[in-house]
């Protein structure tokens, strides 16, 4: 019977009544070919001929020994003979196999071949190599390596499940179920071991010889590896060693250890965490040993860590974090920390002793978990001097923040026509300047959509009465404010105040004359309070009483304005026949706008007291009972206000430098510059409120903002300094008077700035102008964090890095990446005739990649007002592929200190590290 195979051979057994394990699939191999040699051993070939590819005829046997590059070593093979009772089939699914050249079927030897991209599949288990021979008569697999002209191919790659095995060779014993692995590459967790040579017990226990263990990701040249004489692998659950060392590109070092434990489990397990040690000589601390304690793995949802740091002199600080979340819900992370210092030794004059503590909490709702409510926290609060004194807080940005804030809110909107929206909101703000803090527990606000009640059912709106809306908003308060000192103790409830505010806005708009658009609205508002005051003169003292009064008590109060504004433009243009100038045009927008309104006096929410003097003379005082109400009091001055503003914005047409851009380049002159000013018509004297000039731009293809602001005022001061309704004008000045003025600018520039590769990100712009206008810093002008040994589990930057690397893999060629930021600011005050610049600073910081894993970085910056250098940093950082080593250090100031790390970025092997630091001297007085 002549048989005709295709390129490749697929082969199916199907048996029932079976059992399995994880033996890597190699003995079922014998069985299979065994079944197969049975049930078609008359049709075979000649015993030794090979299934022909094409044409038996020209087949040609090419001998096993002749392909395989497996040891002779073999009599470590445990051969035993069949058992001539005949045993259970344990196969209990499909078995698939196939090569790409041939399979040949040795009746003779008892042998059969896989040839060329071999594999087998069976379950979960699958087994690919150069060529697979199974001996049966001796119950032996072997599986290896094709060698050619170049070397070795094809090596046998093993899967079972998330388990691969990648050895030269393998040696397997079908009967013993025990295999010898040659030259082996195991993952392992996170790990990789590769070993010379491996001995596999049974399906969970592996023994292996001068074994290495790395978490590199270059396996052919690893830049570090533990060598294991002799150890013991459960596969993801642990590998117990014996005599370990440490050895760095193939060279010893003098890390070695007796014996060693590396639990490979891939859940959450508890486990001990070992603490850093070092000295602290700038607090005579002694020496001491941080961040040492236990994790706990509560659950797959939330996890604790128990921290605790102890110095030789008596200090010590406990920490707790804890990490939950649960998926398309919510996640979140708490942490707590307690230190109690000790400065000194006790008995020495220099001896002192504080306790601080620092809470965090931050809350996020998955959006999807509920459309209709939402929940969210962050909370940083904690004793005034935490960040300056802290024993264990390496984060310098920290101690340059004057302000903690906390918001912890809940959101529900009802859904109907109107819709009602509800928020609950917790707030926390505290000045560790002054240890000032204030609380509101809670803010309640609740609000109803706009209601439309003149407009059509359908079609557009359309004149003053369709346009009518209303709203109707309510906010509730309980206010507390207290002191560092008495947070957390009932006295601090003792001046709390409570108040609700309703506010029902109406509105209206619609257009004249098809340009000017008008709007017309009305605010009526009316405030709760639960504790007023009554004040009279005491004769007796001759004082002035403020007594307090708990009850319910309201007030009422309205406004109305309307405003009328329109948009103007015009374009100044500069192209004349024949000429094609390089500026072709300048746009000029215009917003002017005209705003009135009224607000009455309510002088029946006031009240008048006689007062005497010491001299006897009697005068009259007058106060609202409401003065202390948290949202606000009522007012007892007439105001009718004309409001005048004017924004300006200029944009130039400009000739494109690429001949063939049909359309001209726009460039913004000047984002906005805009004029603000109020008068008054009801004010006895001083009706011209100060004029406010605010304006900014973008140069420098967007990478410069500079931003700047002044105000003006038209009335002229007396010999004390004193505003007099005098115009300055009037009084041999000018026509204004400047009282304030500020300028910020802030650039940024890298390396892709001069090149031309440099993308003009407008939003990003955008956001860099927004925060320049609001005096907020720029990222890095105040340093980076320091606490090296949490970056070294987060490389953000590796993906970057590595394509860098690869773009500048030619050394000569390489284009060294950097980057600048630096922002000038200075504030004029003149409001007395001081005639003072109150500050006047100039902020830098830079980083410069001098290779693709070489980095340093500076962030400084001066005080022209003191004449000092501001906080200085200086950083260095090295990316050792599994290694990452950080220097920080920060030369100059009350904050000198320095910090250098080197360790593992792998979460596995995180406790290989050196980690020094020289924390900054810590003034517990202040």
């Amino acid at each position: 019977m002549a048989f005709q195979k295709p390129s490749h051979t697929f082969t199916k057994i199907h048996l029932k009544g079976l059992r399995t394990n994880s033996l890597h699939i190699l003995f079922i191999l014998s069985f299979t070919v065994l079944i197969n040699t049975l049930s078609f051993a008359q049709e075979l070939p000649k015993s030794g001929t090979p299934i022909p590819a094409e044409k038996p005829k020209d087949s040609v046997v090419i001998p096993a020994k002749d392909l395989l590059d497996l040891p002779t070593n073999e009599r470590e093979i445990d051969s035993t003979k069949q058992d001539s009772v005949k045993k259970e089939g344990f196969l209990k699914d499909i078995v698939t196999y196939k090569a790409k050249d041939y399979v040949s079927v040795s009746q003779k030897k008892q042998q059969i071949t896989l040839y060329n991209e071999a594999e087998v599949l069976y379950e979960d288990m699958e087994i690919t190599a150069g060529i697979i021979v199974i001996d049966y008569s001796k119950n032996l697999v072997y599986a290896g390596r094709l060698k050619d002209s170049t070397g070795y191919s094809q090596k046998p790659v093993f899967k079972q499940g998330a388990n691969i095995i990648e050895p030269d060779s393998i040696i397997f014993n079908t009967d013993s179920r025990k295999a010898l692995i040659f030259n082996s590459v195991t993952e392992q967790s996170g790990g990789t071991v590769i070993a010379q040579r491996t001995k596999r017990e049974n399906d969970s226990v592996y023994f292996i010889h001068k074994g290495k263990f790395t978490t590199s990701e270059n396996l052919e040249d690893p830049e570090y590896y533990i060598l294991m004489n002799r150890a013991k692998i459960v596969p993801n659950k642990k590998i117990v060693t014996g005599l370990s060392q440490m050895y760095i590109y193939d060279v010893p070092t003098p890390i070695a250890i007796p014996f060693a434990y590396f639990p490979m489990s891939k859940k959450q397990t508890s486990g001990i965490i070992f603490p850093s040690f070092g000295e602290d000589t700038g607090n005579d601390r002694g020496y001491f040993l941080q961040n040492g304690g236990y994790y706990f793995a509560i659950s797959d949802h939330i996890d604790l860590a128990v921290l605790g740091d102890y110095y030789t002199n008596g200090s010590y600080g406990l920490r707790l974090e804890s990490n939950y979340a649960l998926r398309y819900r919510f996640r979140g992370n708490v942490g707590f920390r307690y230190e109690n210092l000790l400065n000194s030794e006790r008995g020495f004059p220099d001896f002192s002793q504080s306790t601080i503590y620092n809470i965090r909490w931050s809350h996020t709702q998955d959006a999807k978990a509920n459309p209709n409510s939402r929940f969210s926290a962050s909370v940083n609060l904690g004793s005034s001097q935490f960040f300056r004194q802290s024993i264990n807080q390496v984060n310098l940005n920290s101690t340059l923040n004057n302000t903690l804030a906390s918001s912890v809110s809940y959101s529900k909107t009802f859904q109907g026509e109107p819709q009602v929206n509800l928020n609950l909101t917790a707030t926390h703000n505290q000045n560790t300047n002054t240890e000032a803090i204030n609380l509101t527990l809670p803010t309640m606000q609740a609000s109803m959509s706009r209601v439309f009640p003149f407009a059509p059912k359908s079609g557009a709106k359309k004149g003053a009465i369709q346009n009518i809306n209303f709203q109707v908003n309510t906010r509730g308060e309980y206010r507390i404010q207290t002191t560092d000192s008495l947070f957390g103790k009932s006295e601090m409830f003792d001046d709390a105040l409570a108040g609700m505010r309703h506010n029902i806005p109406v509105n209206t708009n619609f257009k004249v004359f098809n340009h000017f658009s008008v709007s017309a609205n009305a605010n009526l508002q009316e405030t709760w309070t639960l504790k007023t005051v009554r004040k009279f003169f005491d004769t007796t003292t001759d004082e002035v009483v403020t007594l307090d009064i708990n009850g319910f008590d309201r007030f009422f109060t309205y406004n109305v304005g309307a405003s009328i504004g329109t948009t103007l433009y015009g374009m100044f243009n500069f192209q004349k026949e024949g000429k094609d100038p390089k500026i072709q045009a300048i746009r000029h927008v215009m917003r002017p706008s005209i705003s009135y309104s009224i607000t009455p006096a309510f002088n029946q929410y006031y009240e008048t007291f006689e007062v005497v003097d010491a001299n006897g003379t009697t005068s009259d005082q007058v106060y609202t009972r409401f003065e202390n109400s948290p949202l606000g009091r009522p007012g007892n001055t007439f105001s009718s206000n004309i409001g005048f503003s004017l924004g300006n914005n200029f944009e130039a047409k400009v000739r494109a430098k690429d001949s063939t851009d049909t359309e001209p380049k726009k460039v913004m002159l000047l984002n906005n510059l805009n004029f603000q000013t109020s008068y008054d018509i009801a004010a006895d004297s001083l009706n011209w409120s100060p004029m406010r000039i605010s304006g900014g731009t973008q140069i420098l293809n967007r990478k410069m903002n500079i931003n700047f602001g002044m105000t003006l005022n038209p009335y002229a001061l007396d010999n004390n300094n004193n505003i007099i309704n005098t115009f300055n004008i009037d009084n041999g000045g000018s026509l204004f008077r400047l009282t304030s003025a500020n300028l910020n600018i802030s650039y940024s520039l890298s390396n892709e700035t001069f090149n031309g590769k440099e993308t003009d990100n407008s939003r990003d712009s955008e956001q860099q102008r927004r925060a320049a206008a609001t005096n907020s810093d720029i990222d890095g002008l105040f340093g980076e964090s320091q606490d090296f040994a949490d970056q070294r589990l987060n490389d953000d930057n590796k993906e970057k890095k590595e394509d860098t690397e690869e773009e500048n893999n030619d050394f000569y060629n390489y284009k060294m990446p950097w980057n600048l930021r630096l922002r000038y600011a200075t504030n004029y005050n003149n409001t007395r005739r001081q005639d003072q610049i109150t500050s006047h600073s100039l902020m830098f910081s830079g980083d410069v990649e001098l290779s693709p894993r070489w980095s340093i970085g500076v962030s400084s910056g001066y005080d022209f007002l003191n004449k000092g250098i501001t906080f200085t940093q200086l950083r260095f950082e090295r990316d050792l592929l599994s290694w990452r080593m950080n220097f920080s250090w920060v030369p100059v100031g009350i904050n000198t200190s320095w910090n250098f790390f080197i360790g593992i970025k792998s979460n596995l092997l995180k406790d290989l590290k050196y980690d020094q630091r020289r924390q900054p001297d810590r003034n517990l007085g202040n």
